[in-house]
């Protein structure tokens, strides 16, 4: 049973809860579930009571209340080694936490432990599995927050996503993912994949509860549970990669627009112009050429100790000209004024979040095609679960937004996960 953020916290305003009692209930889960799932790199459970001992009073003031929190261990931490998924670093231990576990510990929130991570967050996949049929990926590379989140591990859990990485993982375990507009939360201290692309992101049970979580750690107003949500203006997009998803998923995401219609909302179709379509491309272009530069130190003095999924990506990486870069950037440009143009009339998008469900077997972390464009654009995006297939797999419905517009893309995500729910 997955841990609400928000009934925690409500439970420990209420007195009913403290934030040591809360450290107990995700121990509990750990207990049972790590061994299967393995969703932790490192954990320091004792650590966590210790900060909550005798400082019940001060952690429930503030506003994540003491919840205990996972970080993907790309992520630094001066307290807990951060590996970044590599032998290269093993028993690293950063001298400073990164920007966003300082957010985190000054907003009330209790440190658990680092989650696995595919290596330096790319496609090797790692060995958490998928908590609802561990025969399952949980997909990448911030698997194991994902899976920490669905197992009722943690209510809360850091990623990050360059691809799809949150919203990906979110989709294949059923929980909640929120990739905020890009530098809405800071990347100093995050272990560096592509400058333009990195984006620190949340995963919890539910689309109230990982909006709670951002609008604490950030400080923002980002809270959607206060009062029903707004109806939003959806458009429905079937684009170019439509015919990669599968029957299941796009029934799900239709089924998720006809209870939206039902709930009051017209929703449009939509078609991307050109200049998006040809954005796709312009990912893996900008991705590639800043990898092989922001990884060069691993590539040129510890090649042998990278994965092989790895070094070939680094060593294709390295054809890529400054021109291609160059180019691909303006392209980007481009794409996100008329993608601001095409939302003029609608609040938010309507896609899945990947081709299906998580795919069977540990050796892939499935496809982010659905994902890349998004990231690409540094709008905001939702996974709102909610939805399975005939096997009882999550099946994640993606809802994007316009950029720096993050409360009204958690709302519109709210309203969906409501009508969803009541079908």
């Amino acid at each position: 049973m997955m841990l609400s953020a928000l009934d925690l916290a409500r439970r420990i305003d209420a007195g009913e809860l403290n934030p040591a009692a809360v450290i107990d209930l995700c121990a509990e889960a750990i207990t049972a579930r790590e061994a299967e799932i393995g969703a932790f790199a490192a954990l320091d459970i004792g650590g966590a009571r210790d900060c909550a001992a005798g400082s019940h009073a001060a952690l429930a003031a503030l506003p994540l209340r003491g919840l205990p929190v996972g970080v993907k261990d790309i992520i630094d931490t001066a307290d807990l080694p951060t590996e970044y998924g590599s032998p290269i670093y093993r028993g690293h231990r950063p001298g400073a936490d990164a920007a966003v576990v300082s957010m985190v510990r000054r907003a009330g929130g209790l440190i658990l432990g680092k989650t696995v991570t595919t290596e330096f967050a790319y496609r090797h996949a790692a060995h958490t599995r998928n908590p609802h049929d561990p025969a399952h990926t949980p997909g990448g590379s911030s698997s194991g927050s994902a899976a920490a989140v669905a197992a009722g591990m943690l209510p809360i859990a850091l990623g990050t996503q360059t691809g799809g990485s949150v919203i990906r993982p979110a989709a294949y375990c059923g929980v909640a993912g929120f990739k905020p507009s890009y530098k809405l939360i800071p990347t100093v201290g995050v272990k560096c994949f592509s400058w333009h692309l990195d984006t620190v992101g949340l995963f919890a049970a539910s689309v109230a509860d990982v909006a709670f979580a951002a609008a604490a750690i950030t400080d923002r107003d980002l809270r959607v549970d206060a009062r029903a949500p707004a109806a939003p203006r959806i458009a429905l997009l079937r684009d170019a990669r439509w015919p990669e998803a599968s029957d299941a998923i796009r029934t799900a995401v239709e089924t998720a627009a006809q209870a939206a219609a039902k709930a009051g909302v017209r929703v449009a179709e939509l078609t991307l112009p050109a200049v998006l379509e040809e954005a796709w491309g312009t990912h893996a272009t900008i991705r590639d050429y800043e990898a092989c530069r922001a990884l060069a130190f691993e590539r040129d003095r510890h090649g042998e100790r990278l994965s092989p999924v790895l070094r070939a990506g680094l060593d294709a990486a390295a054809a890529v000209t400054a021109d291609a870069y160059d180019a691909a950037r303006r392209t980007t440009r481009f794409a996100r004024r008329a993608l601001a143009e095409l939302m003029t009339d609608h609040d938010v998008l309507l896609t899945p979040s990947a081709p299906g469900a998580a795919p069977r077997g540990l050796d892939s972390t499935g496809s982010p095609a659905f994902n890349h464009l998004w990231t690409l654009m540094g709008c905001p995006v939702v996974n709102v679960p909610g939805l399975v297939d005939t096997v009882g797999l999550p099946l994640g419905i993606q809802v994007i937004g316009r950029f720096a517009r993050d409360r009204a893309a958690l709302e519109a995500a709210l309203f969906i996960e409501g009508a969803i729910a009541r079908r």
